[in-house]
């Protein structure tokens, strides 16, 4: 599926999967919803305005332009039917790909300095990982069992962290991760920094991985 970060130097964390840069976004949008039974909805789009690329909500300052919802009702919008996927893409195929937690997954958001530190100590722990992207603003969200978001506070706080101290969060119901290959204006794309397997399918939860991510992220600061 798309996007991976090029030369990293373990395999589980990329490169198995060509990037498929001409796949279109209707394309990678059904193949979500059919490979991984996950919830897809539309967001904005670019549009190229004075040879410059604009968000088509219309703010010139959007925070992330072509990769928000576009409408306040998407949560009931998100679909996971490639043929209702099909239909709304079909409509409007150069908008975003973003993806509702709270569902299938949901999805533990660190910075980027952080996240890859907490994977370098995921594989010498040998943890099994679900997919993880790396955001254009430098973030990265590790996919995990639904019901983090209740989970972690109590976690971190047996870590003896408190979650205002780390700049970790849980993104579960009423939030959502923009998926490769969405863009973030002319910062770049969304890509894979563990990309989705038959062999990941399964997510860890979020107690397998909060340790790693709780340390990176104090480790951050």
């Amino acid at each position: 599926m798309e996007e991976t970060i090029a030369g990293a130097e373990n395999s589980q964390i990329a490169g198995q999967i060509p990037q498929q840069r001409g796949e279109s976004l209707l394309e990678t949008a059904v193949r979500y919803a059919e490979e991984r039974h996950w919830d897809v909805f539309p967001g904005t789009w670019l549009e190229a305005v004075d040879g410059m690329q604009r968000c088509s909500c219309g703010d010139a300052s959007c925070s992330a332009p072509g990769a928000h919802p576009a409408r306040p009702d998407w949560a009931t919008q998100a679909t996971g039917s490639a043929t209702v996927a099909r239909r709304m893409w079909q409509k409007q195929p150069t908008a975003s790909i973003l993806l509702p937690t709270g569902r299938t997954f949901d999805a533990l958001s660190v910075p980027e300095t952080a996240g890859f530190l907490a994977l370098a100590r995921m594989q010498r722990m040998e943890l099994t990982l679900g997919p993880v992207t790396l955001a254009p603003d430098r973030r990265m969200h590790f996919f995990v069992l639904p019901g983090a978001s209740v989970k972690v506070p109590e976690l971190v706080r047996k870590l003896g962290w408190t979650l205002s101290s780390l700049d970790l969060v849980a993104l579960g119901e009423g939030a959502y991760v923009a998926a490769p290959p969405t863009r973030f204006g002319s910062r770049g794309a969304v890509q894979w920094a563990c990309r989705p397997t038959p062999a990941n399918r399964w997510l860890p939860d979020a107690e397998e991985l909060i340790s790693p991510l709780a340390y990176a992220c104090g480790r951050d600061r």
